[in-house]
């Protein structure tokens, strides 16, 4: 269908004239918004010299944003809820007529260029949900025109500049999460023009509450998290702020009590002061006359029995006050409540009814809650709920959602995905009366909000924190990231939480980060869909039941028969032992984590293997490019039962990436058996690979910028963090390299399980076959075959140093004194001049902190000693900023001993690799490799013609 994007065109001199391509609903105009268009912004817009106007709002188009749009006279630009990527234009900076940049909701990453700081009529720069990076230029402050200004989660670097005292035309101010740091500088004060200001999330030195008084205007207040100290202001109280609705002054480190002139905000809707240090009693004119208002989580001193209730009317005392003597870690107002018996364990089915899973009942969680709840069920937990959604497009806060359709990747447990509690700030769940010891906690949760298709609806970004016990167990987590998709289930495992007191406290935080406006606005902050905890000792004995020792021992028992069946059918079916009709009927008895497919759908979604969809030929046979019906691209193996490669290989690839779901792990989607063939079904990556994107040939290379880079490194981090700490099958990969494929979104995904062994705790070490990818391979597994989780430490520090600098491990000899790019490293580090691995082709845009960081983690990871390597949760922490090398990690040797060790690890694998060559095993230019049977090699070959990555879209 022909798209009409102009509202009114007229011709004269041979010049086509418009003023706008908008989406305003009058009745002249073409509506564009939410209308999910594709395709990419045309730069041809620059032969429309009257055009004023472009407004694409919430639609699904992709590419960049052209730089000939410099060239026209455009007033407004809004290109919010899109997928563009890319930089912002410096050229747009010649648009000397420009009042408003809106592109929020995109994946847009770089710098801002300083030229838009010459824009000096500009009045609205929305940037929020983006990824840039690097400071706010210092030319912004000469725009002193700004009205709105808009950076939210962001990754800017620096601290908050001094020169926003300039813009004091300035009407609403948003900066959560965006990355910058405290304090708040005191020339906000000359900002008197303020109505809404929300400030949050910021890092940095603490500092005392800034400078608001003249703010006579303010009607939003929001500074949460922002690391302030001291008293609160008795100004906030004073008769001048007449308009203010909102105070939110969460998650800071206020002390003091609360100034009596806070009675004259009785008829402020929403007052937050959760999670503070503040003291004396509970004022009365908020217990009686005020309106929404949360106290939960400070040291207030309870005067009457009265007030020793987690609730009253529409006030959240909820861990609001402490007694002395309180010893058992019951929160004040639960103190009356006496538990007849200690229970161990704790089943909520969040949001919804009570539903019975196996031998569990999940209790029903169906309190409508509010903008400030507590709430107790009658069972051995309570909830708090803190928040109320800001620009909330229906004006009604739902804090419970549900759906109608079943999760795809959890049929059996799906009434534990089909409701859920929303919070917009932060929501605690606390379980009291709990024996003392050992839990398993597992968060349950899936995302049913945003859709799964190819529309505006799809692009929102759900990010939240999750805190056991007072503690960080989840940074930054996405829930349809982790589990590969909207609509699909996910569980979060945490082994050993101690319970100490009989108390256990989880908690959801919102940290300013994801979207707030797609599919509309006020869609944002923690969801959760269930909660388990179970003992890990042995509880009391229940004469009416198993013990759940033995139950656990049955069920282990038959996975693991139902293991051994399906390896052991498998290899008969490859070798003809059996037919299809007999592997067909045991295969759909065993609980595998994959769908099947039947050989018409494949067939329809590859064009009956078209030749025109033929991506590669690998080592079990070709591959092919489908689409299914319901719009999910996919690439099909199609495996010849002729192929007598790798048999075992290819069972333990079924066994092991069956059983794993993680966003940065690629996807099984399925498998079809017919006749003498065995189809599999892959997400089709569309980025091909790392390797082929840093230091492939040159027309196949993709410009990855470091934000980009650091993203790929991060996600390899955590992908390996799963495998090895978190999976209920701890694995160790065995040949991590730069041929992780990417997908659409450049996303990382760790590939290859067809090498993968399952990791023994028992055991310090497993002696096997050594097999892997020479370049990568840690020096005790080369030399010796002694495997560890270890050996994949050191394969992601050697990838991590080809990401900074762009060069292969494999290909690279920089002098005849280094032998390979690890060599080269200690070198210089040995000279002081580690920046010189920095990949030239990203100039000076990076951050020289995270570039640092990386250099340092990755040699840790190569450290000669297994036992001097980081684990890979510590390497994601250490990478993502949130803890520094500890020196115990660092290197105890000496630079010098540190190349003996790095050339005599070179000296063997050489060894290694001729010992390989005479086995007449196969090589590749990334040097020997095994026939796994996802090798990106076989999905996505080598000389697979560049020209079809370039026109995939």
């Amino acid at each position: 269908m022909e798209l009409r994007l102009l509202e009114r065109v007229s011709v004269s001199h041979g010049i086509a004239h418009t003023r706008s391509l908008v989406s305003t609903a009058r009745r002249s105009c073409r509506i564009l918004r939410a209308q999910n268009l594709s395709g990419v912004l045309p730069p041809e817009l620059v032969k429309l010299p009257k055009l004023q106007q472009i407004d694409l709002p919430r639609n699904y188009l992709n590419g960049t944003i052209p730089p000939e749009w410099g060239s026209t006279q455009l007033v407004n630009i809004s290109l919010v809820g899109n997928r563009l990527s890319g930089s912002i234009p410096k050229e747009l900076a010649n648009i000397t007529t420009l009042r408003m940049l809106n592109v929020e909701y995109n994946q847009l990453s770089g710098t801002v260029p300083p030229e838009l700081g010459n824009q000096v009529g500009i009045e609205r720069i929305l940037l929020s949900s983006n990824y840039f990076t690097g400071q706010l230029p210092e030319t912004f402050a000469k725009l002193t025109n700004l009205k709105d200004f808009r950076i939210s989660d962001n990754q800017f670097t620096g601290k908050m500049p001094n020169f926003i005292g300039n813009w004091t035309q300035l009407e609403k101010l948003v900066i959560q999460a965006s990355g910058l740091q405290g304090p708040i500088p005191s020339s906000i004060s000359l900002l008197e023009n303020l109505t809404d200001i929300r400030i949050s999330d910021i890092n940095g030195t603490e500092a005392t509450f800034p400078p608001l008084s003249k703010m006579i205007k303010i009607r939003t207040l929001i500074l949460r998290s922002c690391n302030i100290i001291g008293e609160l202001p008795s100004y906030l109280g004073s008769m001048n702020m007449t308009n203010l609705k909102t105070l939110d002054l969460s998650f800071n480190k206020l002390t003091g009590q609360i100034p009596s002139s806070f009675e004259k905000l009785s008829k402020v809707n929403y007052i937050y002061l959760t999670g503070n240090f503040l003291n004396g009693p509970v004022p009365d004119w908020m217990l009686k006359k005020g309106e929404i208002i949360d106290l939960s989580y400070n040291n207030f001193t309870l005067r009457s029995l009265g007030q020793r209730s987690c609730q009253q009317r529409n006030v959240n005392l909820f861990g609001s006050s402490s007694l002395e003597n309180n010893s058992n870690g019951v929160v004040t107002c639960l103190q009356g409540l006496h538990c007849s018996q200690n229970v161990y364990k704790l089943n909520i089915n969040c949001g919804g009814r009570e539903v019975t899973i196996g031998d569990s009942i999940y209790g029903s969680d169906q309190d409508t809650a509010g903008p400030s709840t507590f709430f107790q069920s009658k069972y051995n937990w309570v909830f708090s709920s803190t928040g109320y959604f800001l620009d909330d497009d229906k004006n009604v806060d739902d804090f419970l959602v549900t759906t109608a359709s079943r999760p795809l990747n959890n049929p059996e447990n799906s009434e534990l995905y089909m409701s859920a509690r929303l919070s917009p700030l932060s929501l605690t769940y606390y379980g009291y009366c709990l024996l003392k010891g050992s839990y398993n906690v597992k968060l349950h949760f899936a995302e049913i909000m945003f859709t799964n298709d190819r529309n505006f609806s799809s692009l929102g970004r759900r990010i939240f924190d999750v805190y056991i016990q007072g503690r960080l167990a989840l940074k930054d987590f996405n829930i349809a990231e982790e589990a590969g998709g909207v609509g699909k289930a996910i569980i979060k495992n945490f082994s050993a939480v101690d319970v100490t007191t009989g108390t256990l406290e989880i908690r959801f935080y919102w940290a300013g980060k994801g979207t707030t406006g797609i599919p509309y606005r006020g869609i944002y902050g923690p969801l959760i869909s269930a909660i388990s905890v179970q003992p890990n000792f042995k509880p009391p004995e229940d004469r009416r039941k198993k013990p759940e020792g033995v139950v656990a021992g049955i069920v282990v028992s038959v996975v693991g028969l139902i293991s051994l069946v399906l390896g052991v059918l498998c290899v008969l079916w490859w070798k003809g032992c059996i037919g299809y009709d007999t592997m067909d009927q045991d295969l759909k008895g065993l609980d595998l984590q994959t769908g099947s497919f039947t050989l018409r759908q494949i067939k329809a979604a590859t064009n009956n293997f078209d030749a025109a969809n033929k991506i590669g030929e690998g080592g079990f046979g070709p591959v092919y490019k489908g689409l299914l019906s319901d719009g999910t691209i996919i690439a099909v193996k199609q495996l010849s039962s002729k192929s007598k490669q790798g048999n075992h290989e290819f069972v333990n690839e079924i066994g092991m990436i069956s059983a794993l779901q993680h966003p940065n792990l690629v996807k099984l989607y399925g498998c079809c058996i017919e006749g003498n063939q065995l189809l599999l079904v892959y997400e089709f990556m569309e980025n091909n690979s790392l390797a082929r994107a840093l230091f492939g040939p040159e027309e196949c290379q993709l410009k990855l910028d470091w934000a980009t880079r650091h993203k790929i490194c991060v996600g390899l981090a955590r992908g390996l963090a799963y495998l090895h700490e978190e999976s209920r099958l701890k694995i160790v990969h065995r040949d991590i390299k730069a041929t992780n494929v990417l997908d659409k979104d450049l996303n990382p995904k760790i590939s290859d399980f067809g090498l993968a062994k399952l990791d023994d705790a028992e055991k310090t070490h497993m002696s096997t076959r050594v097999a892997g990818t020479y370049g990568y391979m840690a020096p005790e597994y080369a030399m010796k075959g002694h495997l560890t989780h270890k050996a994949d430490v050191y394969s992601f520090g050697v990838v991590a140093l080809e990401i900074v600098s762009g060069k292969s491990t494999t290909n690279f000899r920089p002098t005849e004194e280094c032998l390979d790019l690890l060599d080269w490293a200690f070198v210089l580090r040995g000279k002081g001049n580690l920046m010189d691995l920095v990949d030239p082709r990203l100039g000076s845009e990076f951050n020289n902190e995270e570039v640092m960081r990386t250099i340092n983690v990755a040699l840790s990871c190569t450290n000669f000693s297994p036992a001097l390597r980081p684990i890979m949760s510590s390497v994601l922490s250490i990478l993502q900023g949130q803890s520094m090398i500890p020196e115990s990690l660092k290197s105890s040797i000496s630079y010098d001993e540190l190349r003996h060790n790095s050339i005599q690890d070179h000296y063997q694998q050489s060894q290694y690799q001729n010992m390989v060559k005479s086995q007449n095993w196969s090589l590749s230019p990334d040097g020997p490799w095994t026939s796994s049977s996802t090798s990106n090699t076989d999905l996505y070959p080598i000389n697979l013609d560049c020209l079809y990555w370039s026109n995939r879209e």
